[in-house]
């Protein structure tokens, strides 16, 4: 066989070409065409060409929502003949599920017909159905003949067609998309709508938001088809990468019937699932036997909602069955996630953020575009006006002038060479009807020019402020998400293994103590058995060597538990989240929980139900300064935490209060002085504010706690060696914030130091713990109401060198252990340490009233000074 190339002179020229190389380019021309031209969504519109196709051609062709509905042969014809130049199949079935509600979040074509089912049923033939745009869709083409997208020439240089719609809401998450190209697939969820609309405007008011903060607004996915989504690490994964594994179960209830059997009744199902297929491996997997238990197997679905009805025998366990339907058929279902887009046509996978932020600088670039058309067509239209108003000036002479030309044309060039008057100004001049030659229509050409001057400067101003721009567009789509938001469909459930298991833990109150070392637990409250006062108590647990507990309170196990470092930094937890110990256990050290740095320790720890803004937080440092906040401001705390306040160097965060906004204080230190003062002294400053002063200090003293005081109620002062004593509020005199305040406890080294004050009731227990790891639950009534100046009695017998360290106040618990204690005799001073204590308070207020009048003669100075 001869290898020879004949070259025929009535063919052309022939060019040898390497098959190789030419295979390789022609692949690669292929590939592009089909990922960029067919199978992947933009990022800006969220549509593939043949939607954005389908979508623009109902548009051109006036199929509105409020108008008639028109066949769907008719649009996709149209399609094809105008902008697709593929088959009427690859048309009409992106029609038909652009109308299906179980396909789309929100339809984008309102469909009357045969659009297929649930089941899997096929759609009736086009020449059957009929189609017009839905109302959300007419939000994808607003604006767009105003310039706001780029324009292509269509398959034959015959038409143009839009590069991508303005989209006016966010529809690639919105709806999502499925699509698979050459060598990379896409597979985006559908979102709810206000969800979506709200991280918008979450990252445009706050672009440095993190995941954490975004996920506050998105919780996941929301399926047409609703379902159950199991644990929400899926989604996080699949919002931080792009990329991830979302477990969907079907909605199954277990009923009991009259006849005493059980059947499970299934409402929902994952989405994409074919009713009809999952019947059929049900039964299929009876017939196999791989599912036992199962009697009766129908389908009542019907206009209302879906209902598979599973029959059980007998004996059958109900829970079994279900769980084995989860494993074995698609009542539970993998949604793999790829967020795989086009941006600026390059395919690319993006985050959750990433996805946001483009679709934000899309409709800011869409704002910008619309607002220079308006601009322009304001200009020209005031430069009509202007010319129309040189007329009605000057009518007279207009009319002279255009009588005595022999032609339009003539009559035009008189009027420019006259009035000085341009091209068009002369002819809209020349086309003035007789009518707007009155006073009247004057009135309204001048009421139309001064209100174009207003649009004109609304305009120019925008163009001139990107933040103002980035308003509009976090306005427009709130306007959306009112007119089409609503209730998401798909419930999120935690699972086993995640942090969010809240449904499925006990609701019950609980004891969490917190150590000197970092170590927490949570304990139920009826571990402390209430005793004598004065009692040894029992041992609470077991720690390293010189550990002690320091915090300790009570809490629901649904409560948040916010926990503020020395260093000014907040972290959240739920307070099932912190592992339960047993009564000897030392617990979890909180850096397994919190990411806190080595030399940051946690110093309070506050519980609360929900972030309320009509309440605050009131924090006090050691060296007396006070930040009052609002509480609402605190309720984005970031898994790597968050700044509460702003500190001094060399300052300290001591302890934080949670108040109505109208409480009265109480600010102690640990050389007995205290200070009673108004929370609105304090004024609210911002989350990262560092405060004012609430106590001035002397010497080596510092803060040691601060309480809340309420009516009726006592304050209760415990000291180092197990002193401890309740006073009436009223033998503390309200203050101005920033004094020395009053005497509080006389210390010395027999009595001890004060540790924490607190305000109790008649009817509470007290929980104090010592640095040895004892704890003990007295009864507040067993404990005296004292004067200011009395050393107390003995609330908890300390021995050796062992301290009390905190206390806790509780709900008294009826159940008691008593035990055989030595009851401590009361310690009331004398007439003449009373005296020796009102004279120290006397120097004290002395002595503040001296720094005031030399804080007040600097202050004058400084004032002399600015004005010379």
């Amino acid at each position: 066989m001869s290898n020879e190339i004949t070259f025929d002179p009535n063919i052309g020229k022939v060019i040898p070409v390497d098959i190789e190389r030419e295979m390789k380019k022609s692949f690669l021309d292929y590939s592009m065409s089909v990922i960029v031209s067919r199978a992947l969504p933009d990022v800006r519109d969220g549509l593939k060409p043949v939607h954005r196709r389908i979508l623009y051609t109902l548009y051109e062709n006036g199929i509105f929502p409020d108008k008639a509905y028109r066949k769907s042969a008719d649009t996709v014809g149209s399609v094809l003949g105008r902008y697709h130049p593929h088959g009427d199949a690859s048309v009409y079935d992106a029609l038909v599920r652009m109308a299906q509600d179980f396909s789309l979040r929100y339809p984008l074509v309102d469909g009357h017909g045969n659009f297929g089912s649930v089941d899997g049923d096929p759609p009736a033939a086009y020449r059957y159905t009929e189609a017009k745009m839905s109302k959300i869709s007419m939000e994808m083409l607003t604006d767009i003949n105003k310039e706001t997208v780029e324009f292509g020439m269509n398959y034959d240089d015959r038409l143009k067609e839009p590069l991508v719609l303005p989209a006016r809401f966010p529809n690639l998450l919105v709806n999502g998309s499925t699509g698979i190209a050459v060598g990379m697939a896409t597979n985006i969820p559908p979102h709810n709508l206000r969800e979506v609309i709200d991280a918008i405007s979450l990252l445009i008011d706050n672009p440095d938001a993190e995941l954490y903060d975004i996920m506050s607004c998105i919780k996941g996915p929301d399926f047409p088809t609703a379902g159950i989504i199991m644990g929400q690490s899926g989604i996080r994964a699949a919002y931080a990468t792009g990329r991830g594994k979302i477990q969907v179960r079907a909605r199954a209830e277990i009923e009991e019937m009259n006849n005493g059997r059980f059947r499970i009744v299934v409402t929902e199902l994952p989405y994409q699932v074919n009713k009809a297929r999952l019947i059929e491996s049900i039964a299929n997997h009876v017939k196999d036997k791989r599912i036992e238990g199962i009697s009766a197997l129908r389908d009542e679905s019907n206009r209302e909602g879906m209902r598979i009805v599973i029959e059980l025998k007998r004996d059958a366990n109900p829970q079994i069955i279900l769980n084995k339907l989860y494993s074995f058929t698609q009542m539970q279902e993998t949604f793999g996630v790829i967020n795989l887009a086009l941006v600026n046509g390059v395919p690319k996978v993006m985050t959750l953020k990433e996805m946001l932020e483009h679709y934000i600088e899309f409709q800011s670039e869409v704002i910008r575009k619309r607002t220079e058309y308006d601009l322009r067509k304001a200009r020209e239209r005031e430069h009509i006006l202007e010319g129309l108003k040189i007329a009605l000036d000057f009518i007279d002479e207009v009319i002279k002038t255009i009588r005595a030309s022999k032609t339009i044309a003539e009559s035009k060039e008189n009027l420019i060479e006259r009035f000085g008057l341009d091209e068009l100004q002369a002819d809209a001049i020349v086309k003035m009807r007789l009518g707007q030659l009155s006073g009247l229509e004057r009135m309204k050409i001048e009421e139309e020019l001064a209100g174009l001057l207003e649009k004109i400067k609304e305009y120019e101003t925008i163009l001139g402020d990107d933040a103002l721009i980035l308003v509009i567009v976090r306005e427009e789509l709130a306007a959306i998400r009112d007119k089409f938001g609503d209730e998401r469909r798909t419930e999120i459930l935690a699972v086993s293994g995640e942090v969010d298991i809240e449904d499925l833990i006990p609701e019950e109150d609980c004891v969490v103590t917190l150590t000197h070392y970092g170590y927490i637990k949570r304990q139920p409250t009826d571990i402390y058995k209430t005793q004598k006062r004065g009692g040894r108590g029992v041992a609470g647990m077991k720690q390293r060597e010189e550990d002690f507990a320091e915090e300790l309170f009570i809490a629901s196990t649904h409560d948040n538990v916010l926990f503020i470092t020395n260093r000014g930094r907040m972290y959240k937890l739920k307070c099932y989240e912190i592992p339960e110990g047993g009564r000897t256990s030392k617990g979890t050290n909180i850096v397994n929980l919190l990411p806190i740095e080595g030399d940051e320790k946690v110093t309070s720890m506050i519980r609360i139900t929900d972030f309320d803004p009509d309440q605050y937080l009131v924090m006090v440092t050691k060296s007396g300064m006070i930040k009052r906040t609002v509480l609402d401001a605190y309720k984005n705390v970031r898994k790597n935490g968050l700044i509460a306040i702003s500190l001094l160097e060399g300052d300290e965060l001591a302890w934080v209060r949670l108040t109505n906004g109208n409480s009265q204080l109480i600010v102690a230190t640990r050389n007995g002085m205290a200070i009673r003062f108004d929370e609105n002294d304090a004024r609210p400053l911002s989350r990262s504010a560092k405060g004012v002063r609430a106590i001035k200090l002397r010497g080596d003293d510092e803060v040691v706690g601060m309480a809340r005081l309420r009516e009726g109620a006592t304050v209760m002062t415990v000291t180092d060696r197990g002193l401890g004593r309740r006073t009436k509020i009223e033998d503390y005199r309200i203050q101005t914030r920033g004094g020395y305040g009053k005497i509080n406890y006389h210390v010395s080294d027999e009595k001890g130091h004060v540790v924490a004050v607190k305000v109790v009731d008649e009817d509470d227990d007290l929980i104090l713990i010592s640095n040895d790891g004892v704890i003990i639950r007295i009864r507040v009534s067993d404990v005296n109401v004292m004067s200011r100046y009395a050393g107390g009695v003995k609330v908890m017998r300390v021995q050796g060198d062992a301290r009390v360290v905190t206390f806790a106040r509780a709900d008294h618990e009826e159940e008691e252990e008593i035990a055989e204690v030595e009851t401590a005799e009361e310690s009331e001073p004398t007439s003449e340490e009373i005296a020796e204590l009102q004279a120290q308070e006397s120097e004290i207020d002395a002595s503040e009233a001296a720094d005031e009048l030399i804080e007040h003669a600097q202050q004058l100075e400084e004032e002399l000074e600015e004005n010379e």
